[in-house]
């Protein structure tokens, strides 16, 4: 079966890291952390404020908003349109992602 990666050739090589709830994950230079959530096996990463249910990229172009992860401590942000950048901190994101304000 060719792949994607065979018709346009290259190999893939991490060009830095980031942590996602603690773990160390490879990026690749323009990545989104999607991307990089996706290569390392971790398809659910938010859960929602009703009851829990996990959530990941659904639509894949920011429409959805059921990959919301908070990023160097900024809740909100939409895993499959933000490009991980070297040394972030991506944190797993429970409902609103403020629940220190209590919402």
């Amino acid at each position: 079966m060719t792949t994607p990666r065979d018709l346009v050739g290259g190999t893939p090589t991490a060009t830095h890291t980031v942590t996602f709830d603690g773990r160390e994950l490879p990026v690749q230079s323009g990545q989104s952390i999607a991307a990089v959530l996706w290569a390392a096996g971790i398809l659910a990463w938010r859960t929602t404020r009703e009851n829990g249910a996990p959530r990941g990229a659904f639509c894949g172009i920011g429409q959805c908003f059921d990959c919301l992860v908070t990023v160097n401590g900024r809740p909100n942000q939409r895993a499959c349109l933000v490009p991980a950048s070297p040394g972030d901190t991506i944190t797993t994101q429970e409902g609103t992602g403020r629940a220190e304000l209590g919402c």
